[in-house]
């Protein structure tokens, strides 16, 4: 790509594995096609074993073919039918499939004649009466404790419930069928919450489930508050329908639509296995047939079958002879999965670790794991390789014998009229298939075993799709740019590349990046375009991140960047309970902000937290997060990190270091900004008459059922409607939104946030607006604008002075014009220190930078409190250090004009000044001077800079001690230094007491003694950090007693004082205030380390999050000293 000139010495250009088709070899085909043109003495030899050689004869005009024997070994194959009958797996699923199958050609008679009973209108039994439970009957979701019920939960199965159980849902189901009783489901509502019946509950004479039925009857509202309560839109019934083919049979259009945007919106791929083996399985054996029938009942097609893998795995290894097991799997989160099973949950391997060696092989570990995979095992030792298709060929290990296949791939797919991207599990084509079966034969005889049908085999594609027909157009439009020739445009650059995407969706991908200022109306790059295509994400996540540094918040944005940019780190559970206790989870997130980025920002501090105190699988279990999707979370910010350094927009010392950037990083308003200003055009008003939600092109959208805005209430059957109670809900008047599914009439949108009308004006629409964008509202009349007007205090519709202020074709706020005036005027600001940002990102911030974004901050804070929103805590602190070992580092993702190693560590640098730096901890209230004598929260604090903002090192540095380490060996080190804490953060424990009496005796010795289980946490606080304070609290007195300073480490000394039993060693503390403070005092701190519950609902030696330690604290500042 660097001319053709460089080629004039080249006589020949081989390039290999053609057939991957990525972006990037497109590309170059591309060139390379130009180049043979011009210049005749160079050769081009392409090379695959699994070429598509028609396309590439076509593409390069009758070139010759050469084909070349290789000398593989022999591979067996072995497909899902061999597998199962030769290992005669079966599970529970499978067995009580075989004892069903009777029964279910009954259910078919007897869905026959349902259907025609609905279809002639006619009465197959008569209607009884039933007791309605009331409102106040239905149990609530959430425990008294604030967690929900379900985690305590299990659901019964159909075999499980009592008879009276299933007499009565069965009756319920049928009266809703051939009676319209749309009251019945009332009761089915309470017997799904109250006695834990499955909400997939089958009719014990169809298998009918109550979402099919209201589908087939068009009975949208309770199918919305079945999706709600975690049905699943893809079961089917003994006929072989879904709830959509309910609908669609029946006329019910409305639920069509909406089935299938839902159906859209999570991935659903075709992998039904079950409907190909009856439709294109008449050539199987009749065993195989059954077989195949019985496993895919059992088993969802849209996931990977670890039980079958551990039962081929431990086969293999006990009744095989040395050699090798790779295991290809669609994704990290399944090799994480088949990892912890092998090692630690299946005891056949766990209780004989040392018989295996476990390597995972992505794209993202760091090559000098990779090696290890290579290097042979030692004798009696089964090496076992956990890989993604990367093995297919990046990787050769030429000790495989045996290759496991999942026959999966995890593939980004873009869809061009929705303009989503996802990441689905598809099946693989056959060209990776027989690549990955050749895999066990290279230096020896293999098997191959294929965890798939072999008529799954002849229906895959012949080859994969090519990356440029299903990743997203505007990131493949900046990549064009920089690689296309200067003269020519990004469509005819594109349409000559071997299979090119639609002229007209790259017209629109273009039309897009304009939108957003990222190219100028002539398609060159704009000075945001370039830094767009250095960066590793989509387009609108980069100038979402670059706004956050800017903006001086870089550090929560960098978390929900990459979390966007990746994938949801909520897994969905299989049973519905589980489903609805996810959604609750996602809730518990929130700390009441309206908002999904702020469940995705909470998550992963939380999950940063567990992991730091050892608990992170119980805590993500708990929690259905996934753990790898966390850890590729962490890989992406450091690159992402990395880049930005590089690029100079974080610096290492000085203006525009790490704590510079993180200066407005605890305020949430200051955070939505830049969202708002990555995510636009992505917006949705709110029409307060008709309680919709409207976007742009669309009347009427719908929150996805994953939107914790989705739910207005935590309790409860979801509301009949609940959309519209959603929308009522809303504080404002404006959302953002991170994706759009559309299927017909209907759009979902997902990942979203309220935001404050202030924030889209200054954020939204072109850096340069029009002349006419301001206009008086005498001069605009009959304009939509008052549908569309803001919510903000500034507006007052009852003046005559009020301004239009149009963004662009759809967005118009109307507003005062005085201060619209002075609101263009900021805008303005704002976009001019941008742009100067963009074009000088290493240059020092003068005074008037620095005061536009004190002056912009200052109006999103003011905007959001008048607004009613809350402004959640803890949302700046950094994330913790990843061991090396564990640290995954995106390798696979571009590194353009990467100055510094894109795998040193987020947190590695020499720089004192570039590692992270705490906010300022100074109470916000007046302190008394007595208390200020005390100097309770700078006690260590020198008289410089840290006067004005706490210069305290956090706890990601990695040169901290381990968590893990000794007590002993941190003092030993401690030893040397006088004050070994000085610059480290500040902790918060709560410590509760059983008896006022230990709190006496403590205040008056001014020693304290805790548990064991908190002696080492109190400890390594106590080393690791430059202050501990310890909150102190009397069970069941409701109030805390006051707090203290840890003076000294535990040591073993025990004292006879204390009124309990068990405690461990004492160690000196110093009281600062003794004063009782009620609970309620404290009733709106919740602690998001403590799944964000009240202070006060802490157990003995619970930490607290900084921040809500800090205001704690200041709760003591409305107490007069004793």
């Amino acid at each position: 790509m660097a001319g053709d000139s460089t080629l004039s010495t080249v006589t020949h250009v081989i390039v290999d594995e053609v057939h991957e088709r990525d972006r990037f070899s497109d590309f170059l085909l591309i060139k390379l096609r130009d180049v043979l043109q011009s210049q005749a003495n160079v050769k081009l030899i392409l090379s695959s074993a699994a070429l598509d050689a028609d396309l590439f004869i076509r593409y390069f005009g009758c070139c010759p073919v050469i084909h070349i024997q290789g000398r593989p070994f022999e591979v067996k194959e072995m497909f899902l039918e061999d597998i199962l009958r030769s290992t005669r797996y079966t599970n529970k699923e499978m067995i009580k499939y075989k004892k069903e199958k009777q029964q279910e050609e009954k259910q078919q008679s007897t869905l026959t004649e349902w259907c025609s009973a609905r279809e002639n209108n006619s009465k197959l039994e008569p209607e009884r009466p039933r007791f309605v439970p009331r409102a106040a009957e239905e149990c609530s979701l959430l425990g008294d404790d604030g967690d929900t019920v379900f985690n305590q939960l299990t659901e019964k199965d159909a075999n499980c419930l009592e008879l009276w159980l299933i007499k009565e849902m069965d009756s319920c189901l049928s009266d809703i069928w051939l009676h319209k009783d749309i009251d019945a489901f009332a009761q089915v509502f309470h017997l799904i919450l109250t006695e834990n019946v499955s909400v997939d509950y089958r009719h014990s004479e169809t298998s009918a489930t109550a979402l099919m039925i209201a589908s087939g009857r068009g009975f949208l509202s309770q199918v919305e508050q079945l999706i709600s309560m975690g049905a699943n839109i893809h079961c089917r019934s003994s006929n072989g329908w879904m709830a959509v083919d309910w609908a669609k049979h029946f006329g019910q259009t409305e639920v069509v639509d909406l089935l299938e945007s839902y159906s859209a919106s999570v991935g659903f791929g075709n992998l039904d296995e079950s409907s190909l083996v009856q439709t294109s399985g008449s050539d199987l054996s009749a065993e195989d047939r059954e077989l195949l029938t019985a496993y895919h009942h059992s088993f969802d097609d849209e996931k990977v079958d670890l039980d079958l893998i551990m039962h081929l795995l431990y086969n293999i290894c006990h009744n095989c002879e040395t050699g090798a097991i790779l295991i290809f799997l669609p994704g990290y989160d399944e090799i994480v999965s088949l990892r912890d099973r092998i090692l630690f949950d299946d005891r056949r391997f766990a209780d004989n670790a040392h018989r295996y060696q476990v390597f995972m092989l992505h794209s993202n570990m760091q090559s000098l794991d990779q090696k290890k995979v290579l290097k042979s095992p030692p004798p009696g030792v089964r090496k076992i390789i956990l890989s993604t298709n990367i093995a297919e060929t990046s990787v050769t290990v030429n000790d495989v014998v045996f290759v496991i296949d999942s026959g999966k791939v995890k593939e980004k797919s873009f869809d061009a009229l929705s303009c989503v991207t996802m990441l689905k599990m598809v099946w693989i084509s056959k060209a990776s298939a027989i690549q990955r079966k050749g895999r066990a034969g290279r230096c020896q005889p293999g098997v191959c075993f294929r965890l798939f049908s072999r008529l799954r085999f002849e229906n895959m594609l012949e080859f994969q799709t090519p990356e440029l027909l299903r990743m997203p157009l505007q990131e493949l439009c900046l990549h064009t740019k920089l690689l296309a020739p200067i003269n020519c445009p990004v469509v005819d650059f594109l349409m000559k590349a071997p299979d090119p995407p639609p002229a007209l969706i790259v017209k629109n991908a273009l039309q897009m990046l304009k939108t957003i200022d990222a190219m100028d109306p002539w398609e060159d790059l704009t000075e945001l375009g370039y830094h767009l295509t250095e960066l590793p994400v989509e387009p609108h996540l980069g100038k979402m991140v670059l706004c956050a540094v800017v903006l001086k918040c870089l550090d929560p944005v960098l978390t929900i960047a990459c979390a966007l940019a990746y994938r949801d780190p909520f897994v969905l559970p299989t049973l519905a309970s589980q489903k609805r206790a996810a959604m609750l989870c996602r809730k518990r997130f929130t700390a009441g902000t309206f908002s999904d980025h702020m469940v995705l920002l909470r998550a992963f501090q939380a999950w940063q937290k567990a992991r730091s105190d050892g608990w992170e699988r119980a805590f993500c279990e708990k929690n259905f997060l996934s753990q790898a999707t966390m850890q590729i979370i962490v890989g992406m910010r450091t690159q992402l990190l990395g880049q930005l350094r590089a690029s100079g927009f974080v610096r290492a010392r000085g203006g525009a270091d790490i704590r510079d950037v993180n200066a407005n990083s605890e305020n949430w308003a200051v955070v939505k900004a830049a969202l708002v200003a990555g995510m636009y055009p992505n917006l949705v008003h709110v029409d307060r008459e008709s309680l919709v939600l409207t976007a742009p092109k669309e009347k009427k959208v719908r929150f996805h059922p994953t939107s914790v805005l989705s739910q207005p209430q935590y309790k409860k059957i979801p509301p009949v409607n609940g959309q519209t109670a959603a929308v009522q809900a809303l504080p404002t008047d404006w959302l953002i939104y991170d994706e759009m599914t559309r299927a017909h009439r209907i759009a979902n949108i997902r990942c979203c946030s309220v935001v404050t009308p202030i924030t889209v004006a200054l954020f939204c629409g072109p850096a340069r607006l029009p002349s006419n964008a301001l206009q008086a509202s005498s001069s605009c009349q009959g304009d939509r604008a008052s549908s569309d007007s803001s919510d903000s205090e500034m507006e007052d519709r009852t003046t005559s002075h009020a301004s239009l202020l149009k963004l662009d074709e759809w967005l118009h706020l109307k507003l005062d014009s005085e201060a619209a005036g002075l609101l263009l005027q900021l805008r303005q600001k704002w976009h001019s220190l941008f742009l100067r940002r963009m074009r000088a990102p290493s240059k020092s911030w003068s005074q008037v930078d620095e005061a536009t974004v004190r002056a912009v901050v200052a109006v999103l804070t003011a905007e959001e409190q008048s607004a009613g929103l809350q402004q959640p805590s803890g949302i700046g602190q950094r994330p913790r250090p990843v061991a090396s070992e564990d640290r995954l580092v995106p390798s696979t993702w571009r590194s353009t004009n990467t100055r510094r190693n894109t795998v040193e560590a987020e947190f590695s640098d020499s720089s004192n000044a570039e590692k992270v730096l705490m906010r300022s901890i100074r109470p916000v209230i007046h302190q008394p001077k007595k208390y200020k004598r005390k100097n309770v929260l700078h006690s260590k604090q020198t008289s410089d800079d840290r006067s004005d903002q706490s210069s305290v090192k956090s706890a990601d540095s990695s040169s901290f001690p381990s968590p893990c380490a000794s007590p002993s060996s941190i003092s030993g080190k401690a030893s040397k230094s006088p004050s070994p804490r000085q610059n480290m953060p500040v902790r918060y424990f709560i410590m509760k007491s059983s008896n006022l009496q230990n709190i006496e005796i403590s205040q008056q010795k001014g020693v304290w003694s805790t548990t064991p289980s908190n002696e080492r946490k109190l400890n390594g606080a106590f080393w690791e950090s430059s202050m501990v304070y310890l909150v102190f609290s009397v069970q069941g007195s409701g109030h805390f007693q006051g707090f203290a300073r840890m003076c000294s480490s535990i040591g073993c000394e025990k004292s006879q004082d204390w009124g309990s039993a068990g405690f461990g060693g004492v160690f000196k503390v110093e009281w600062i205030r003794k004063e009782s403070i009620p609970f309620q005092f404290a009733h709106h701190l919740l602690n998001p380390w403590n799944d964000n519950k009240k202070v006060q609902i802490s157990r003995d030696g619970q930490e607290l999050e900084p921040q809500v330690g800090e205001q704690l604290l200041q709760l003591w500042n409305h107490i007069p000293l004793e």
